[in-house]
């Protein structure tokens, strides 16, 4: 076998990385229908667990994500996507990156670390 152990885990957990900037943009997961379908279209395809089907990432606000590289892990249950993320924004928030809050490990408080790249009201009315 070579490549995710889907058999074994059917929903595998994703890592997505912006390949110039290493930025960790999200995580998502993926079944072997997703997978096959980044593998062919080299955009990326997650499932989404809320919804229960195929989320082809950037369907609604264009904001696709293009596979540069794949990888797995050496348990063949978590996956690493390198992507070029067009129009800047992975998070549905409109965020470069979903990780755009950090927990100050004494106080516990939140600060958010970015500026937003979109609107999202604008984008998904």
């Amino acid at each position: 076998m070579s490549g995710p152990d889907f058999a074994a885990t059917p929903l595998i957990p994703v890592i997505a990385q912006d390949v110039g900037s290493g930025a960790v943009l999200m995580l998502a997961y993926m079944n072997e229908t997703a997978y096959a379908e980044t593998l062919k279209t080299r955009r990326v395809c997650y499932f989404s667990r809320s919804r229960n089907t195929l989320w082809r990432k950037g369907e609604e606000s264009g904001h696709v994500q293009e596979l540069r590289q794949i990888f797995y892990d050496c348990d063949a249950d978590t996956i690493l996507v390198k992507v070029e993320q067009v129009g800047g924004a992975a998070c549905h928030e409109g965020y470069e990156s979903c990780f755009f809050r950090e927990i100050n490990p004494d106080t516990g408080l939140e600060t958010v670390i970015a500026d937003r790249v979109f609107d999202p009201k604008k984008v998904y009315g």
